[in-house]
């Protein structure tokens, strides 16, 4: 590699013909490949869609020897070496080396790139570390070493992989002089200075293109429940005519949940997370690339480094552990150029149970793992330009007018109000607090809030102590989130996001400009807003005069029957009916809190009610909203059942079950409010007494809901329990409900 002569423009982009079929380079592809086989270590951070594989692919074609490509996941390398065997007429062009082949594939690689046929070759870094490889390396001659996914070498990046640390050490003992280039699609100032301190470059060039996907769109949604949640990402899918996309989740389970509503509501869809054998996620992963699978409901685990260019939206039924995660993920949408939609549903919940996975680290992984959270939280709750603050925390400077309404809070601005004292007030507390807290600490500071660390310094005797009270938690949230954004201050990453001020921030507590700023929003204003936005979208909006008629419909049937009005259908069973529109018992049976039993039992009048209305109205239902769900497939379901029958002891019925008490208790309502009548009588005439038998029921009868907490609260002085309501419970609803 000493005496390289630099191919002229002109080859290069022959080259790029002959190979890959393309007329001209893309972006700052060519400058970055002239620098590769020009022999210099090279860095590309370049935003997922860019082109970085072709970066590397193309100086491998063209030079002599093979390109080592060190790639973090297996699944990965098969449809890297299939694209690039679709280019070839050869298919040894292209190899990957790992556990996945046995001995004899393992031989025919190695075989191959000794004839010089392979010119790339992609492994694993745990396979660079076998020493058997290591020698077989050095007979060879490897044209470049190419790092993908380089952020995997920092602590700080979102993928942080130990393997990666070594790779500057493996490549030295290979050769010498090999080129190394070191690509990533995301990379804070932070995570680009650990890969240039961990692979040793030197002299090299860097090429960092912008991190700006002006084709997608940013759109983050409150969390409802969760029924409500999976119908409202039917209708977005099915609004946008059923094109491909991915929705990411946090758990195994839930993809499996999503994935077969979806496929009941006839979308084509499948899960994907590491939890399933190697075949099924290849199977899963090929179908979604050709077409036969339209959506793909994961963990991450899947889609780094899938080229898949018409993925047209990327949905988060889950928020990502970290702003990194966020932006690889929704950058998968919109490779093609076209607008991709990338919506989040967000629930401070959802971010609590992650800080609960942080609870057992290491101290200093979990105070990373905090901020990341931390950031992620105050990206969901901003009320300004989320394209400002992607932008921003990758280093880039980014004006607002540039977004062309593609985030939520620029198509829907909230109304901006002078913020420029307190933006001041905010820079003197740092300035006078010595630049030693992060925003949260600081805010709590600002709050007056009981602090063990701020009384250990007696700041809690501080003049500005409490001072911001009257302003709340989420507005001086926002006001250092956007001081970070306006350049006048700057987080500290390596005291865990410590702020610190800029020269910018000092001019301005002397000097101030104007500042107006859409405040942070808490979770329940946005989801008031949310609610509001979506109720003007008219399908799926809750017709209140409809909504008028059920309610009355219920206080008749609930006097003739004799019964409480919530044992027939709850409040929000009715709202949903008054927003869907179910006229069969089918459509009836997929509203919130209606089993098929239900239906059957009480619905009649209700749908008779809504035909009337929707044919004298000429209303038009939302057909895409009414949504099939998946039943409850308990596998202990028959054999508690038949339990029953025989009229066992609970006891022995959970205990055949390998559950407890309690867990059988939960089995049997779900049983029981799927529309399935048991008779436990037996059992209550053994183990409560008759009278706490009446007491219970009595109370039921008389009750306006069948809340558990209630009926505790209003029972427990006779000496009840609550396991005794739960059973009574139980007796009631399955007499009176089904």
């Amino acid at each position: 590699m000493d005496s390289l002569t630099v191919p002229s423009n002109k080859v290069l982009h022959s080259a790029l013909k002959e190979y890959f079929g393309f007329d001209q380079f893309k972006g700052r592809q060519e400058e970055i490949i002239q620098s590769i086989v020009g022999g210099k270590d090279t860095f590309v951070i370049m935003p997922t869609g860019g082109g970085k594989s072709l970066c590397y692919q193309l100086p491998a074609l063209i030079l002599d020897g093979t390109a080592i490509v060190i790639s973090p996941l297996i699944a990965l390398m098969k449809n890297q070496v299939d694209l690039i065997r679709g280019y070839s007429a050869n298919d040894n062009i292209a190899h990957f080396l790992n556990s996945s082949l046995n001995k004899s594939q393992i031989r025919q690689v190695l075989q191959d790139i000794r004839d010089g046929e392979t010119k790339i070759l992609y492994v694993a870094p745990e396979t660079l570390t076998k020493e058997e490889y290591l020698n077989f390396f050095k007979e060879i001659d490897v044209s470049l070493v190419a790092v993908d996914e380089a952020h995997c070498i920092s602590e700080w990046g979102h993928d942080f992989r130990p393997e990666y640390r070594k790779i500057k050490t493996m490549v030295d003992t290979i050769g010498d002089n090999i080129p190394i280039v070191a690509l990533t699609a995301t990379a804070t100032p932070k995570v680009q200075s650990d890969i240039v301190r961990n692979l040793n470059l030197s002299d090299y060039n860097k090429f960092i293109s912008s991190f700006n996907r002006t084709n997608l769109y940013y759109d983050i949604r409150p969390k409802l429940k969760k029924q409500e949640t999976m119908r409202e990402i039917i209708q977005i899918i099915k609004e946008m005519g059923e094109p491909s996309g991915i929705i990411y989740v946090q758990n195994r389970k839930t993809t499996q949940i999503l994935a077969d509503t979806l496929t009941m509501n006839g979308i084509s869809a499948a899960p994907y997370h590491a939890g399933l054998d190697a075949n099924t996620r290849a199977q899963t992963q090929d179908a979604f690339l050709k077409e036969d699978l339209k959506i793909i409901c994961a963990t991450i685990a899947f889609g780094m480094g899938i080229d898949k260019p018409d993925v047209r939206f990327v949905i988060h039924y889950d928020m990502p552990k970290s702003i990194e995660n966020y932006y690889q993920e929704t950058g998968r949408a919109g490779r093609d150029g076209m607008e991709g939609r990338c919506i989040a549903f967000y629930e401070p919940k959802d971010i609590l149970k992650l800080e609960k996975f942080l609870r057992d680290k290491p101290v200093a992984e979990r105070e990373m793992g905090m901020v990341f959270l931390e950031e992620v939280m105050d990206y969901a709750e901003t009320a300004e330009c989320r394209r400002a603050f992607l932008l921003n925390y990758f280093g880039e400077t980014y004006h607002v007018d540039k977004c062309n309404s593609m985030c939520d809070n620029c198509r829907y601005p909230v109304e901006k109000i002078d913020v420029t004292q307190s933006m001041q007030r905010g820079l003197d507390v740092i300035e006078s607090l010595k630049e030693n807290y992060t925003s949260k600490m600081l805010v709590t500071f600002l709050m007056g809030e009981e602090n063990e660390t701020l009384k250990s310094y007696l700041l809690d005797e501080h003049k500005w102590f409490g001072s911001g009270k009257e302003k709340g938690v989420d507005f001086w949230n926002t006001i250092f989130r956007q001081g970070i954004l306006k350049g006048y201050l700057r987080k500290d990453i390596e005291t865990y996001g410590v702020l610190k001020l800029t020269e910018k921030g000092r001019d301005f507590i002397q000097t101030p400009e104007t500042v107006k700023l859409g405040i942070n929003r808490s979770y329940e204003s946005m989801e008031e807003e949310e609610m509001e936005h979506r109720g003007n979208q008219g399908a799926g909006a809750l017709d209140k005069i409809l909504h008028e008629q059920l309610l009355a419909l219920r206080d008749d049937e609930a006097q003739r029957k004799d019964i409480p009005k919530y044992v027939i259908f709850q409040d929000s069973s009715l709202e949903d009916m008054a927003t869907l529109y179910p006229m069969s018992m089918d459509d009836m049976a997929n509203v919130s809190g209606v089993s098929i039993g239900k239906a059957k039992r009480f619905a009649k009048p209700f749908i008779e009610l809504i035909q009337d209305y929707v044919e004298e109205y000429e209303i038009e239902r939302p057909q895409e909203m009414v949504i099939k769900t998946v039943a409850n497939k308990s596998k202990a379901k028959v054999s508690i059942i038949q339990g029953i029958d025989k009229q066992m002891d609970l006891e022995d019925i959970a205990g055949n079950n390998r559950m407890s008490l309690d867990e059988l208790i939960e089995e049997l309502e779900m049983i029981v409010y799927s529309g399935t009548k048991l008779n436990i009588d037996y059992y209550l005439e053994n183990s409560v007494d008759e009278y706490v038998v009446e007491d219970i029921f009595d109370y039921f009868m008389d009750a306006e809901t069948d809340s558990l907490s209630d009926a505790y609260d209003e029972l427990s002085d006779d000496d009840i329990t609550h396991t005794e309501i739960r059973l009574v419970r139980l007796k009631f609803l399955s007499e009176l409900a089904n």
